[in-house]
């Protein structure tokens, strides 16, 4: 899957195969995008997407106050061949002048990556109900 990825015209054409993949990695994290707003992200730049045989990756570059970071928002796939492109996403990182990696994962994701990463935050989600006022 990888190589026909790499070789698409269009953003949206490397990322067609990985749809399932990636919607259920988004249904997971409370549909805070869709597809489509990942595909016109990677298109715009502003995320980047990076394919393999079994997984894929969206990244984006985030800049703070006082640095920047190279920031995992998805990840799909199978966790050994995610675990192996670091050193991909290091350099990437490093040419963009960012100081670090930042990748938030579900909570066995946690617990494979802490031998690799140093665990600084915990995020926890949990559902607003709002009630329309008026």
């Amino acid at each position: 899957m990888k190589d026909e990825a790499l070789k698409a015209p269009t953003p949206l054409e490397a990322m067609l195969p990985y749809r399932q993949m990636i919607q259920k990695a988004l249904d997971f994290g409370h549909n805070t995008h869709s597809f489509d707003d990942i595909v016109n992200g990677v298109a715009s730049q502003d995320m980047q997407f990076w394919p393999m045989e079994k997984s894929c990756l969206v990244t984006e570059i985030v800049t703070y106050p006082n640095s920047r970071a190279l920031h995992v928002f998805l990840a799909a796939g199978d966790l050994e061949e995610i675990k192996n492109i670091d050193d991909t996403l290091s350099n990437f990182g490093k040419q963009l002048n960012a100081q670090c990696l930042r990748l938030e994962a579900v909570k066995e994701g946690v617990r494979q990556v802490q031998h690799q990463c140093q665990v600084c935050q915990i995020t926890t989600t949990s559902r607003m109900t709002c009630t329309e006022v008026g």
